[in-house]
């Protein structure tokens, strides 16, 4: 079946940190620019981070600049979200997107959720809380 699916959700203290996982099945993210988003109860969508299909860009929210940083093995399938220092506000549910453009995350950009993303991960939740 071909989908994305995170990981590595949970619950953890203010100033913790967490690394959530987004993994492929039945294709393979090579040819795939990846964005991570997250949205939080009665609060849009929103862009988190990015990673260009070549792994020669990434970008980041304000709200996570510095705090948060994105990679990619694509050995493993498998993009990778760190994120450092959480604040309460950083609790949501976030999920990950496969863009197919190779242009994706290249130059000057928003992190929009909207665009042609092929695959739409289930989301995994991220809470914040002491």
């Amino acid at each position: 079946q071909l989908q994305l699916v995170e990981s590595g959700g949970g619950l953890v203290q203010p100033g913790g940190s967490l690394t959530l996982s987004c993994a492929a099945s039945g294709f393979t993210l090579d040819n795939y620019g990846i964005g991570w988003f997250r949205q939080a109860p009665g609060k849009e969508r929103e862009g988190v981070s990015c990673i260009s299909r070549s792994a020669g860009s990434t970008k980041y929210a304000d709200s996570v600049k510095g705090r948060f940083t994105i990679s990619r093995d694509n050995a493993k399938n498998t993009v990778y979200l760190q994120m450092h220092s959480l604040k309460l506000e950083d609790t949501a549910v976030y999920y990950c997107a496969a863009n197919p453009n190779r242009y994706y995350c290249l130059g000057y950009v928003s992190l929009s959720p909207m665009g042609a993303y092929d695959y739409w991960g289930q989301g995994t939740q991220v809470t914040v809380s002491s």
